[in-house]
């Protein structure tokens, strides 16, 4: 994983905006909003139509001139409410785009080590990292340990980001230049919506770069449910595990991975498949198989994972490495 360079202070030339989600976040809010340093000249406060009214207390007690609160009018979710703040953040001319929570677990002081390697062409799309120093991860609860540990590894394979870790961080900053061209309408809108954004990032070919930050945990409740989450993050994964071999293998280009892919998944399977048919003929006739139908079995199994094996590396290797912003600028 790459390290981000040394922060320097945001360029007063860049405009930077923060979209800050918002769902009962009413003992954090205006903290929060108040930390949001001077580097930035829009803040998005959006009301996910939070029934404790965070909206309405932003209203009537911020007088941050840059604060402008959005609202929606139904609950779409984390995910959606971030798509509202970026659309303004667009309409309004934001050139970097920082998403941070509401209820105080984000630091805002940080905020210039995630939007520098944005302004100097370095990264498309930057977002945390909790995992990046192991002395902090004692402040994180159990279950999200767990949680973020094992949903790791399918990130890496759906979104094809292998470079990155932490894939449900949402501490996040977004160039323009790649937001402009995201399809906004089909992220995931609910807590998918930070993995989403990696795959649809991938498919623009955009550079991610993590971030080493440390996680705060205070007295606010989480409506995530991994329990429930978890078998819907797997399809998810797998849905768009699939969509991303297609597009980047089959349809818009062709590599060695185009072939060993298929070839070796065909070979593990054929060989899975003859072996287990032979081992349970062997035990309805009651005889043993012979040297060479074990190998016939058991070659196939090995030269498919060597496939496989190959296909991985190569896609490992093919991380996005050029950001999208300096490739559409020329």
């Amino acid at each position: 994983m790459s390290e981000a360079p040394t922060p320097i202070p945001v360029t007063a030339h860049t405009i930077v905006g923060v979209v800050v989600p918002s769902y009962r976040v009413t003992g954090q809010i205006l903290e929060t909003l108040q930390a949001i340093g001077p580097e930035v000249a829009h803040i998005y406060v959006v009301d996910d139509c939070c029934p404790d009214g965070t909206g309405h207390l932003v209203t009537e007690n911020c007088s941050d001139p840059r604060v402008m609160v959005l609202f929606n009018s139904v609950n779409l979710g984390v995910g959606g409410a971030v798509m509202t703040g970026y659309r303004q953040a667009l309409t309004d001319g934001c050139e970097v785009v920082v998403k941070i929570d509401g209820d105080g677990q984000m630091d805002p002081a940080l905020l210039p080590s995630f939007v520098w390697p944005l302004t100097q062409g370095l990264a498309d799309y930057t977002k945390g990292n909790r995992f990046f120093e192991l002395e902090g991860l004692e402040a994180m609860p159990k279950v999200r340990l767990f949680g973020n540990a094992a949903l790791s590894f399918i990130t890496k394979l759906s979104t094809g980001y292998w470079n990155v870790f932490d894939p449900t961080n949402g501490y996040t900053a977004i160039h323009r230049d790649v937001l402009a061209r995201l399809p906004l309408d089909k992220v995931s809108q609910r807590y998918f919506f930070e993995s989403d954004m990696l795959f649809r990032l991938n498919i623009l070919r955009a550079v991610v770069l993590d971030i080493p930050m440390r996680a705060s945990y205070g007295d606010e409740k989480s409506s995530l449910r991994v329990s429930r989450v978890l078998p819907e993050f797997f399809l998810k994964h797998l849905r768009n595990m699939v969509k991303r071999i297609f597009y980047n293998y089959y349809l818009r280009d062709m590599t060695m991975v185009s072939i060993e892919l298929p070839l070796g998944l065909a070979l593990v399977l054929g060989g899975a498949g003859f072996g287990l048919w032979s081992w349970s003929n062997s035990v309805a006739t009651g005889s043993m198989s012979s040297a060479g139908t074990v190998m016939l079995a058991a070659l196939p199994v090995i030269l498919g994972v060597q496939l496989l094996l190959a296909a991985l590396n190569q896609d490992i290797a093919a991380v996005p490495q050029r950001p999208f912003q300096t490739r559409v600028r020329g």
